[in-house]
């Protein structure tokens, strides 16, 4: 088949009488492919002489020296840092980088991401995905032997190559500071149930007040935005209970608590002493400045690169669960109760 055009994944494909999807699994050497299918389409690739982007080498049985990340969402604060720290880490350890979003953080949406890319021979994967759905077991039907890393996402899958910042440890930080400081009587607003650090943070919670013999006096959820964590204060306050101290599961939740408890007349830290999570830039400059837990952000993803690189070139790493200590910052929006 002679053309100027340059032959497409999908030319062979068509050639083949199978879907592009399949095209991809046989480049990447994927196991559930039929064999008399698998011996058609690498027939066809050698009469065509196509070659996927950097395959030539790759077919050889080389490395191509590229790497995939496959992200559920990267409107966060949080996970753009990762983002932009895996792409800088990439470069420098001699990988290019291919990125591929998922529209919605459905479990379709992300085998839809995968499969998008999986026509790219590539040395291994980084998935970023930090809410609940699609498990290791499913990206591994659709990946085969390629190496996989997660990020953000081990809590379904123990024995799975991934990190994750130490949600519990930064919890405690948080907690301990407020039980130190005298509080005993806690409102919590925790995150949205289907992401893993919300989870996280709520069952860190739960244990490490039950150590004390104590229980939240109050709880609310929120979806991470300010304007949530504002609602849920505002249904505590609601509520009628009483309260010295709230604990936000993020920056932003704790911004529209703050607003909420002003609106009611509360002074933070004089009434209520409020925490967050993540030390978002703003953090700072919150008023009064916010005491939270630093994560890491950047060390997260130059951690993922390490991790893939070590599980490409070093056969027979091991799978596990790698956790990034979080810091603890205090500033000026916590205080011992009033007596």
């Amino acid at each position: 088949m002679t053309n100027s055009r340059r032959l497409t994944l999908r030319d062979v494909a068509k050639q083949a009488g199978v879907s592009y999807q399949t095209v991809s699994r046989v480049i990447n050497n994927h196991p559930y492919v039929a064999e008399a299918t698998r011996q058609r389409v690498l027939g066809l690739i050698d009469a065509l002489d196509y070659r996927p982007n950097k395959a030539a080498r790759s077919l050889a049985g080389h490395q191509t020296n590229t790497i995939a990340l496959v992200a559920s969402d990267i409107y966060d604060y949080g996970l753009a840092q990762v983002v932009i720290s895996i792409e800088r880490a990439a470069k420098a350890a001699g990988y290019d980088l291919v990125m591929s979003i998922a529209g919605n953080p459905s479990s379709s949406s992300m085998q839809a991401a995968i499969e998008s890319i999986l026509h790219w021979h590539l040395d291994g994967m980084i998935i970023l995905k930090p809410i609940k759905g699609f498990s290791y077991v499913d990206m591994m039907r659709m990946v085969g032997d390629l190496p996989v890393v997660q990020v953000n996402s081990q809590y379904d899958d123990q024995l799975a190559p991934s990190l994750m910042i130490n949600q519990e440890h930064g919890t405690r930080l948080l907690l301990e500071h407020l039980l130190q400081l005298g509080h005993r009587e806690i409102a919590i607003i925790h995150g949205p149930s289907d992401h893993y650090d919300a989870v996280a943070r709520q069952i860190a919670c739960d244990a490490i007040l039950e150590e004390t013999g104590l229980l939240a006096v109050a709880g609310g959820v929120g979806d991470w935005s300010a304007a949530s964590g504002y609602a849920a204060m505002q249904a505590i306050i609601g509520q009628g209970v009483h309260f010295t101290a709230v604990f936000a599961a993020n920056d932003q939740m704790a911004l529209g608590a703050m607003r909420a408890l002003r609106e009611h007349g509360l002074s933070i830290p004089e009434d209520i002493s409020v925490v967050g999570f993540d030390d978002l830039p703003e953090a700072a400059f919150y008023e009064p400045p916010l005491t939270t837990i630093k994560q890491d952000f950047a060390r997260l993803g130059e951690n993922s690169i390490a991790y893939l690189v070590e599980c490409i070139e070093q056969a027979g790493t091991q799978p596990e669960r790698r956790l990034i200590p979080p810091y603890f910052i205090q500033r000026l929006s916590t205080a011992a109760p009033r007596t």
